[in-house]
Parts: structure tokens; C-alpha cells; sequence
């Protein structure tokens, strides 16, 4: 039988953590079970006879009992678990976000170092050398990783608009700030009203367009090298002309002059409305923003343009550490080296090809066909694939580099042009020297730290702050906490 686990928690007011626990009563005897917990970024978990589910327990000869949690209550969840020592044998951590944050409390007495044992596996010794490295703690690997595009970034423009406008994509600085002009004053929608804006942003300074547009100045991702010193990224010049740029668009009105405060889901809503004419963004949402777009203006098409120079250096976007989730193995639910090797063969078995496929895709004939030797979605499946293939993801171990899987069959030209565009990405990549390095500080203040600077930074934008008072407040965040950051990064590096 099929369990489902309904748990409560407070988060303003009662919030329902749904999880489901699958086990197969079909799998063969004998089966080994193995507890996994997972993040839920669907709206429904999988449904008690999820068919992927099934075929992967048939395939792996594994009974599954997977609790999953909604992701925005995730971390409350899973520190809930590891406090009351109720830890499943795999233990995923949602993002790199809260994996950094827990990195102080990993170690060998609580976990298993798994470095040792993945050159016993066929698939799991493929996974990414460098990634793995991303993943350390104290030079030690305590986890598998679900991997990501090193970088997706980019800007998705109104393509109609331009070629109204008689614009080519930008490919500077200065094409770029022309453009947001041109799509706000030259009446792009020519419509003859004043109703538009050149590009939306969002509050988030790291995913609401901000340090998109900062790696196009050429500031370091995170922390960059200066004079043999390792030094967080607001201590560069290049980090002051991404501020002055957005000061600029937004006294000129080129940007939603309350984008300090616009949400990510509004700032996107700008665009789909035909109210911006650009985002900086994912590039990788471009084809689903067209497709939302054209249901209200169906001349509206959209274009994504990742390689922008900024006036002292070429192209640049900034690289994520290359994965999403990762997975921790606790020792107190793995007790013994053939525990863990057990979890672990499961984990070997899903990145193969067949298996990847399976949970990425579905299953053929049913969610997807092959044309052109790339999985296609089938049209009158979608609704399908949302509720059986989208919760599933979550378990996906490694990516398509590391595995000899399909690759999706793109809708229309969009969708294969920001899929080239992000892989070309990697060719222009601006990596943070700190991904594999470890800070006691920033573990435990990183956040009021950072606090600080992003209150610094949303200030001198809105023009609130000048340049000497910005100084004045990376002084104050090396006071509190900052210097010590930057010694304990620094002599990481050196080792």
C-alpha cells in the first residue's frame, strides 16, 4: 500500500506540508527500502500510483517511502528532522542557498564522507569533478548533486518592439541603456499613449536583474582576485557602475521606479502584460513568456540576447557552483558501510540513461515521444506531464553532461535559441572563487552581513545614499563581522 503523511507547521498561520511516502506493494521480494526526503516544487506531490514512481522501483528493485515537502517550508522541515534525529536514509537540501547555510554543522560524525566510495559506481563516477569540488565541506564530499546550467542568464527583449524601433540586439552597455531609452520614449507599441517601460526588475538583487546586468560590467561573482587578495564584489569599481546604471534607468524612469519593492512574479507580469520591454533574467523562460505574451498580443514575439560587454571588458555572465539540490546520507539512518553502499546504488541506478529519461521526461508514448532523436512532449499530454513528470524531478541525480540521455526537442526556434544561448554561456563564465571554500563567519553571519550591503546598494540606487556613504557602510560591514569573513576566505584560498 501507498502511505500519505499529512504534517502541520506554523509559518504565519497554519501551512500544510504535503508529503507523500511511496512504497510499491508490486516490487519484487526481497526489495531493499529506502526513506528519501525531497522538496516539492510542483503544486501537487506525486500521486500515490504515480506510474514514474513505479517503474523506477521496478527498474531499481527498490521500494521507495519519499516524504515531500513543499518547498517554501522546506528548510523548516528538514532542520525539524535533523533536531529530532528522525532523518530519512537520503536527505536532500533544497539549494546551494541552504546547503551554504548548513555547511558549518556537516561533518563525518553526522554523515557519510561518500568520496571514497563513488569510483565504485558506474554512473555516479561520471558526475562533474568540479561540481563534486563545489559541493565539499572542509575538502571532504558528502554529497551527490542534481546539476544545473553553470549559467542561464541573459536579457529576453521585445523583439517586435525593436524591429518597430529599428534596433539590433544590444551587445554593450551602451546598446543596452539605448534600448531601455528607446522602449520607453520612442513608443514602441505604436500606440501613440505614454505606456511603457524599457525593462522590469525585481527586489532580488541576485535574481531580479541586478547582478545579471553587473556581470555585463565585469564585477566578479561574488568575490573576485585583486592584488592577490580575495575581496567580495561590492569592493570593485565595476559593482559601482552596475549601481550607477540602475540609478540612471531609474531616474529617467527607463525601469518601474519601484522595482526595490516589485516582486518577482510583477516584475515577470511586466513583460507578459506588454508593459516592459525587457527583463534580465533567465533566458531560459523566454519561449513560456512568449507563449503567455502572445495569448493577449499574438504579433508579440520575444528574442534573448546572452553576450553584452561592458566598457573596460567582453562578454561575462556570472556562473552558478552547477548544481541545485544536493543529497546528504546521514549516519544515523545509514549505519553501516553496506547501508550507504545500498542508498547509493539506487542512486547509480537513476542516472542511468534510461532511468534519467524516465524521471526528466516520463514515459514515452505517454508524456513524450522521440523526433529527431530529442524527447518532444506530447501536446496532449502537457497536463499530464505537470501533474506525473514535474513532482518527480526533485530526484533527478547529475544533468544531460553527465549522462547519455535525451535532449528536449525545442517547441519552436525561441526555445532552441535560448538553449543554445545558455550552453554558450559556458563559454564566457564568471566563476566565484569562494564556491568551495569554507567561512565559520559567514556561516553564522552571513546573512546579517549581506543585509547590510543589500540595503547599502538598493539605497545608493534610489539615490538615498552617495558614493561616501556606501563606503561608509562597507566599513561598517567589515566591523561586524566582514574583515574576519575576508581572512578566513583568504587563507582557505591560500591553502
Amino acid at each position: 500500500m501507498k502511505k500519505s503523511h499529512f504534517l502541520l507547521t506554523g509559518l504565519f498561520g497554519l501551512l500544510i506540508i504535503l508529503s507523500v511516502a511511496c512504497s510499491s506493494s508490486s516490487s519484487a521480494g526481497g526489495s531493499e527500502e529506502i526513506t528519501i526526503m525531497a522538496n516539492l516544487t510542483s503544486a501537487q506531490a506525486p500521486a500515490s500510483d504515480n506510474p514514474i514512481i513505479k517503474k523506477i522501483e521496478e527498474s531499481t528493485n527498490t521500494k521507495l517511502d519519499i516524504t515531500w515537502v513543499m518547498d517554501e517550508v522546506y528548510d523548516e522541515k528538514m532542520n525539524a528532522v535533523i533536531a529530532t534525529g528522525t532523518v530519512p536514509q537520503a536527505l536532500f537540501v533544497k539549494n546551494q542557498d541552504s546547503f551554504k547555510k548548513m555547511k558549518d554543522s556537516i561533518n563525518e560524525e553526522q554523515y557519510w564522507n561518500i568520496e571514497p566510495f563513488l569510483k565504485d559506481y558506474e554512473y555516479l563516477s561520471n558526475l562533474n569533478p568540479d561540481v563534486l569540488n563545489n559541493t565539499k565541506v572542509n575538502g571532504k564530499l558528502y554529497s551527490l548533486y542534481s546539476g544545473r546550467p553553470a549559467s542561464r542568464w541573459g536579457l529576453i527583449y521585445r523583439k517586435d518592439w525593436a524591429e518597430n524601433l529599428g534596433l539590433e540586439a544590444p551587445t554593450n552597455t551602451d546598446e543596452l541603456f539605448e534600448m531601455f531609452r528607446a522602449f520607453t520614449e520612442d513608443d514602441p507599441n505604436e500606440n501613440g499613449k505614454d505606456d511603457t517601460i524599457g525593462v522590469a526588475a525585481a527586489s532580488d538583487l541576485v535574481y531580479g536583474g541586478f547582478k545579471f546586468t553587473s556581470s555585463y560590467f565585469g564585477t566578479p561573482n561574488n568575490w573576485g582576485e585583486k592584488d592577490g587578495e580575495l575581496l567580495p564584489e561590492f569592493m570593485f569599481d565595476s559593482y559601482i557602475d552596475t549601481m550607477d546604471f540602475f540609478k540612471k534607468l531609474r531616474e529617467n524612469g527607463y525601469v518601474n521606479l519601484d522595482f526595490p519593492a516589485t516582486s518577482q512574479s510583477d516584475q515577470n507580469d511586466m513583460l507578459i502584460t506588454g508593459k516592459a520591454g525587457a527583463l534580465i533574467s533567465c533566458i531560459c523562460a523566454a519561449g513560456g513568456f512568449q507563449d503567455q505574451l502572445q495569448k493577449t498580443i499574438p504579433d508579440a514575439t520575444l528574442d534573448v540576447q546572452n553576450r553584452i560587454s561592458g566598457p573596460n571588458n567582453g562578454p561575462g555572465n556570472w556562473s552558478n557552483s552547477g548544481y541545485g539540490t544536493v543529497v546528504l546520507f546521514p549516519k544515523s539512518s545509514n549505519k553501516t558501510e553496506e547501508d550507504l553502499r545500498k542508498v547509493l546504488a539506487f542512486f547509480n541506478e537513476l542516472m542511468k540513461p534510461e532511468n534519467y529519461n524516465l524521471l526528466t521526461y516520463g514515459i514515452e508514448g505517454t508524456h513524450y515521444e522521440v523526433v529527431d532523436g530529442k524527447a518532444k512532449v506530447i501536446e496532449s499530454a502537457s497536463d499530464l506531464s505537470q501533474r506525473e513528470v514535474r513532482p518527480v524531478l526533485g530526484l533527478v541525480i547529475g544533468d544531460e553532461s553527465t549522462v547519455e540521455a535525451l535532449q528536449p526537442y525545442p517547441k519552436n526556434e525561441l526555445y532552441a535559441k535560448q538553449y543554445e544561448q545558455i550552453m554558450d554561456n559556458n563559454n564566457i563564465l564568471i566563476n566565484d572563487p569562494t564556491a568551495p571554500l569554507d567561512s565559520k563567519t559567514y556561516g553564522e553571519k552571513g546573512g546579517s552581513l549581506q543585509q547590510i550591503i543589500d540595503d547599502a546598494t538598493v539605497n545608493y540606487m534610489l539615490g538615498e545614499l552617495d558614493l561616501d556613504g556606501f563606503h561608509a557602510e562597507i566599513e561598517r560591514w567589515k566591523e561586524d563581522g566582514g574583515e574576519q569573513v575576508i581572512k578566513e576566505y583568504n587563507a582557505a584560498y591560500q591553502q
